[in-house]
């Protein structure tokens, strides 16, 4: 599998399971909704007034879940970045594609972007047999592999 197959995956499927650790070390989990660049960054908007918000300020480790339905996953660690500036509107083009109504929230006072770059990412597709997984790690190529029987 390729890193463009991926992407094409992903940005078929708009909600992930976000996973944050709060102060406490707590993790917490949250729904949302995400857009997906060619690069496998993800961005998202949320509340400043949110516990994701709190906890990647102090924390910008993150791992999320796409489900990718009949059995398939993308599992996907990063580091989150909030946006701010010019580069926001970059990535707030992307995540407007997937949720015009974006747009309208844009106008929240409250609103933040952040964007995730991966830095570790799984495909798991257990409907095929064997089972399909593919993993790879920031800065490496894809390689495709069967899982063991």
């Amino acid at each position: 599998m390729t890193k463009q197959a991926l992407y094409e995956i992903m940005k078929r499927h708009p909600l992930a399971v976000l996973s944050t650790v709060a102060h406490t070390t707590v993790p917490q989990a949250a729904l949302i909704g995400i857009a997906v660049t060619s690069d496998l960054e993800i961005i998202f908007d949320t509340l400043k007034s949110s516990r994701k918000y709190r906890n990647l300020v102090e924390n910008r480790n993150v791992a999320l879940v796409v489900d990718c339905g009949n059995e398939s996953t993308v599992q996907y660690e990063g580091v989150a970045a909030e946006l701010f500036g010019t580069g926001m509107e970059h990535y707030q083009a992307a995540y407007f594609e997937v949720f015009p109504d974006g747009r309208e929230r844009q106008k929240w006072p409250n609103i933040a972007y952040f964007v995730i770059r991966p830095k570790w990412v799984r495909y798991s597709d257990f409907s095929k047999q064997p089972e399909q997984i593919v993993e790879s790690f920031a800065d490496s190529k894809f390689q495709q592999w069967q899982a063991a029987p």
